[in-house]
């Protein structure tokens, strides 16, 4: 399957929304608003490459589903540097631009564009 990066955007901000405690989990397949333009064979896949990423704390993988735990603070730091539409269109226009849509290139281009915007303010 073909890494969707919206997906993965999606299934970090759903399991930031669902998890409010330490106790609490994001079930699989349960239905989540943000995720219902994808189909459960798609959630669950990029769920996995999120596991895979080290985005996601602990995975818990059962016969029709999985647990979600929670964002460990790589995922947490994706997430809020993706946050924003602006910055997300911008990652993707230049990860389309270069070739390139992995995760690691995903994080480093959402990186140097908050980077730039930062600097823009100093100037």
């Amino acid at each position: 399957m073909k890494l969707n990066p919206d997906c993965i955007r999606d299934i970090l901000f759903t399991v930031e929304e669902v998890i409010q405690a330490p106790h609490h989990t994001m079930r699989l397949p349960e239905k989540y608003d943000r995720l219902e333009k994808y189909s459960d064979d798609e959630i669950l896949y990029h769920i996995k490459q999120c596991e895979l990423s080290y985005l996601v704390r602990k995975v818990h993988w059962l016969m029709q589903g999985c647990l979600v735990y929670d964002l460990t603070p790589v995922g947490h730091k994706f997430i809020a540097d993706i946050r924003s539409d602006n910055i997300w269109n911008k990652t993707k226009d230049i990860a389309k631009n270069v070739g390139s849509f992995s995760l690691d290139s995903l994080s480093t281009i959402a990186a140097n564009v908050i980077s730039d915007l930062i600097s823009s303010q100093f100037r």
